[in-house]
Formats: structure tokens, C-alpha cells, sequence
């Protein structure tokens, strides 16, 4: 294999590594769990080592008050000597100074002697009771450790011992001493009991801890799933299906930081589908939009272009073919002028283009309306029905007139002569309602949820007719919606009522008022 290969095997044996083991590449639950353990297994040792301290502290203490117990026992015995008869099992059995057979002492005791600093003579029990001299090394050692207080030395042959020197009546000193092995015993086994109560607590902690973080993070888990997911997703064509939000879980949980990140990614994910259904939705209107727009513009042009090639074929043509020709050219090319300033208002409020903001007079502009209903159908009855005092409104007085006529010459076009249309106008105490009724045939059931909509004709032949471009209820409706209002229809055979409903108050659409106020 070349070196190169060696290289990036090694390279990626170390990315392998740094991914498995260093711990900027473990999860969050991981490092949680992680430093939960290190913290609890510094508390264990701490609590540990403090009890081995004290305790160790507690029987060094023990064992100091009986090497004093002893130490002066020793010296006591020593000043009175050896009684002159002795029993048996209290005879001298081996070397050593002859206290360390009296009664009371214990197995392990150090028993020593001393002359003007000079070890005469040295011993200790064995665990058997018998006395056994110490090694050379021993005597050498004990011949430099005369102390007064309790102190702990180690001996050789022996080990750790507390060692303590009383005077005796001849100017002796006695040096007594006894074993700290009880002490190291008695330390290993409880640092034993620790460690096992110590393995066992911390595993219980971490199995524990596992359940909590796994509990406490799922919510967190979830967000970053769902969040993937989003990131995966195709979000700039189509419509948009967002994944279900993620639940935040209990009710209490919402106070705590990730209970309150899942909420506040809950409610982003619900703004987000808004938007997306409002971009698409939007997206949907403008294609349709443009399509019935190029329709309906086709129709007229269409017309126009006939008519030209027509009047160019012929070489000689009459004045009154060519006048009727120029009337129809004249008569589709209104048509479609009207249609375009239609279209064009239209996109302007979809703009949110400021209107006009003056006080207008709606009795006044009732009165102009129908009148000019009366004047375009003769052949229907117009009846008018107003307050006492002028209803005032703030608004567009030029675009509020266009809402007026606009449902009259909708009702106008879709009644047969004879029909009888009111316009009845009132004053409430925080708005002005505004209806339109008529008795004709009235509007189907199935038309009357998409009738606001553009381009919608309830008989199309009949609307082409009439002029109709399909878009009068649609500029109603948004020009009553600018102004900060509602409109609604309510239709049966023989009555046939649209409801606009302005408020009184002297102001517009918030979007209008945030329009006005940028362009002021």
C-alpha cells in the first residue's frame, strides 16, 4: 500500500476518533449524562474521603487514649518491679521488659526501655501472648524515637504503631506502643463498604439520569426532528405540507426552557404553514388571475382584429359597413379599456394603495346612484329608503359611489324588467349598513359562496351582454374591505339582499392606515 493510501487511512481513522470519542461530537443528552456522572462521582468521592478522614480521625483517637492507658500502666508496673513470686501464666515466657507480662496488656503491645537515652531492652506480644524481641533493625530504629506525646512511627518488622514514653521512678523512660492495623482494618473495609455503596448509588444515578434526560429532552428531540424534516423538505414550489408540530408535553412543562422552546417552535411552525398557505394561496390566485385576464382580453381584441380585416378586404367598402365596423371597433375597445382600468384597480387595492380619507355624505351619494341605476334600466322599479339626518362616513367618496353602483348594476343586469330594487341605507351606533334588494329570480346556492370571487358571472352570455367584465362584486368587495368593512349576501327565489356594513369611526383598514401613513 502507498503512503498516500497510509495517509488518508489514518486521516480518516482520526476524523473516525475525534467523532466517536472527543466530546464536541456527542449529542446533548450524552455530555448531560456525562457531566451529571463526573459531578456525582466527585460528590461520592468527596463524601467518601471526608468519612475515611473522620474516621480515621475518631479511632486514632481511640487508639491514642490506650497507648496512654497503657504507656502509664507500663510505667507504673515498671517502677514497682517484678513481684518476688509470680504466678505461673504470668512468669517472664521471653525477652523484653517484664511489664509486658502483667495482666491487661493487649496483643501487639510494644514495650521498650531506656537509660540516660540508651535502649536497655525492647519486645513486643505476639498474637499468641508470648514475647518476641525485636529485629536489629528495630532496636536501631526504637533507639532514636524516645517522644512524649503519642506518635505514630513505622517499625521495622512490625509496621505502624503509636508510640508513647513515660518516665519511670529511676530515671528510666518507658516507651509503650501499640499497633494502628485495627485503624488500617477497620479504614479498608469501610473504604470497601464506600466503594461498593458508591458503584451501586452512581449506577442507580446514571440509570436514573437516562430516564430523566430522555423524559426531559424529548420535546427537544422532537423539535430537532421536526426541524430536519422542514429542512428537508421542497419549500419554494407547490404547496407546502409542514410536518405536525412537536407536543411541548405537560402542562408544567411549558415553564421550563425547553418546554418553553417547543411552544415558541410550535407556534412558529403554525406562523410558517400560514405563510406558506397564504404564498401559495396568493400564488394560486395571481396564475388564475392572469388566465381570465388573458381570456377575457382576448375576447375583445379578437373582436377589434376582425373587424380591422374585415374593413382591409374590402377594397371599396360602404360607409355604412365601415361606420358600423368602427362602432363595433369602438365599442370592444371601451369594453377592454374598462376591463383593464378594472383590472387595474384591483391591483392597486391588492396593493394596498391608499385611498381618498374625507368625509363622505352616503345619502347623498345613495341618491346619485340609483338615479343613475333609473337612468340605465327604466324597465325596473328603483326605490329609495334613507334616515332622517345625512349619514356621514370617512372614506373614498369616488370608490364607495363605485360600490353602489356597482350592486345596482349588478342587480340591474341579472333581474328581468319589472323587478323591484331598494337601496336602504341606516345608521347604527358604531357603523352604517348599506343593502341592495331586490325581488328577482335571486342566486343559486352554489354560486353564492364564490360570488365575490373574479371573473365569476352567474349567466355569462346575458353578462357579456350587459358589459359585464365579471369583476364588479370582486371591486366591492375590495373596496368595502379597504374601508375597514364587511359585505355579505343573503339569496332566495323573490329576495335577494347584499349587506355592506361601514364603520363610523374615522379611520380605514389597519393595512391602509400602514400604507397612508408610509406614503405621508
Amino acid at each position: 500500500m502507498s503512503s498516500a493510501s497510509h495517509t488518508k487511512m489514518a486521516d480518516l481513522d482520526h476524523g473516525l476518533f475525534w467523532r466517536v470519542r472527543h466530546p464536541s461530537s456527542w449529542s446533548l443528552r450524552v455530555r448531560l449524562l456525562a457531566a451529571q456522572t463526573v459531578v456525582l462521582a466527585l460528590a461520592c468521592s468527596a463524601i467518601g474521603a471526608g468519612v475515611l478522614l473522620a474516621l480515621d480521625r475518631f479511632l486514632i483517637d481511640q487508639l491514642d487514649d490506650q497507648v496512654v492507658e497503657a504507656g502509664w500502666r507500663s510505667s507504673m508496673l515498671y517502677s514497682l518491679g517484678p513481684p518476688p513470686v509470680m504466678p505461673d501464666e504470668h512468669r517472664p515466657s521471653g525477652p523484653g521488659p517484664f511489664f509486658l507480662n502483667a495482666p491487661g496488656q493487649a496483643s501487639g503491645t510494644l514495650g521498650a526501655v531506656y537509660h540516660n537515652g540508651r535502649l536497655l531492652d525492647a519486645a513486643v506480644i505476639t498474637d499468641s501472648g508470648s514475647l518476641r524481641e525485636v529485629t536489629p533493625t528495630a532496636r536501631e530504629e526504637l533507639a532514636g524515637m524516645i517522644t512524649a506525646g503519642p506518635e505514630s512511627q513505622v517499625i521495622d518488622g512490625l509496621g505502624r504503631y503509636r508510640l508513647i514514653t513515660t518516665p519511670g521512678l529511676g530515671g528510666e523512660a518507658i516507651m509503650t506502643g501499640l499497633p494502628t492495623r485495627p485503624v488500617d482494618d477497620t479504614l479498608f473495609a469501610v473504604v470497601g463498604m464506600l466503594t461498593v455503596i458508591g458503584v451501586v448509588t452512581l449506577t442507580a444515578a446514571i440509570a436514573a439520569g437516562v430516564l430523566i434526560l430522555r423524559r426531559q429532552l424529548a420535546p427537544l428531540s422532537a423539535v430537532a426532528t421536526t426541524a430536519q424534516r422542514i429542512a428537508d423538505s421542497e419549500l419554494d414550489r407547490g404547496e407546502v405540507t409542514l410536518p405536525k408540530a412537536p407536543n411541548a408535553g405537560t402542562a408544567g412543562s411549558r415553564y421550563t426552557e425547553v418546554g418553553r422552546l417547543s411552544a415558541a417552535f410550535d407556534r412558529m411552525l403554525h406562523r410558517i404553514g400560514e405563510a406558506m398557505s397564504a404564498r401559495h394561496a396568493s400564488e394560486t390566485r395571481v396564475r388564475q388571475f392572469v388566465a381570465d385576464a388573458s381570456h377575457e382580453l382576448r375576447t375583445p381584441l379578437a373582436a377589434i382584429r376582425g373587424y380591422t380585416e374585415l374593413v382591409q378586404r374590402q377594397h371599396d367598402p360602404s360607409p355604412d359597413r365601415l361606420a358600423h365596423a368602427m362602432s363595433r371597433i369602438d365599442s370592444e375597445a371601451k369594453r377592454m379599456s374598462r376591463l383593464v382600468e378594472d383590472l387595474l384597480l384591483l391591483a392597486r387595492l391588492d396593493a394596498g394603495r391608499p385611498l381618498e380619507h374625507e368625509p363622505v355624505d352616503l345619502s347623498a351619494l345613495a341618491i346619485d346612484a340609483v338615479s343613475d341605476a333609473h337612468a340605465a334600466g327604466p324597465g325596473h322599479q328603483w326605490d329609495l329608503e334613507l334616515p332622517e339626518e345625512p349619514v356621514v362616513v370617512t372614506g373614498d367618496v369616488g370608490r364607495l359611489h363605485q360600490v353602489l353602483a356597482n350592486l345596482l348594476s349588478n342587480a340591474r343586469v341579472h333581474t328581468p324588467a319589472g323587478t323591484t330594487i331598494t337601496t336602504v341605507l341606516a345608521q347604527g351606533s358604531d357603523a352604517v349598513t348599506i343593502k341592495v334588494v331586490d325581488d328577482g329570480p335571486g342566486i343559486p346556492a352554489e354560486q353564492q359562496a364564490e360570488i365575490f370571487g373574479r371573473f365569476v358571472r352567474g349567466d355569462s352570455s346575458r353578462s357579456r351582454r350587459g358589459g359585464s367584465t365579471g369583476l364588479g362584486l370582486a371591486i366591492v368587495s375590495a373596496v368595502v374591505s379597504a374601508h375597514g368593512g364587511s359585505i355579505a349576501v343573503d339569496s332566495v327565489p323573490s329576495a335577494t339582499t347584499f349587506t355592506v356594513t361601514l364603520p363610523l369611526r374615522s379611520d380605514l383598514s389597519p393595512q391602509q392606515q400602514k400604507v397612508e401613513s408610509a406614503c405621508n
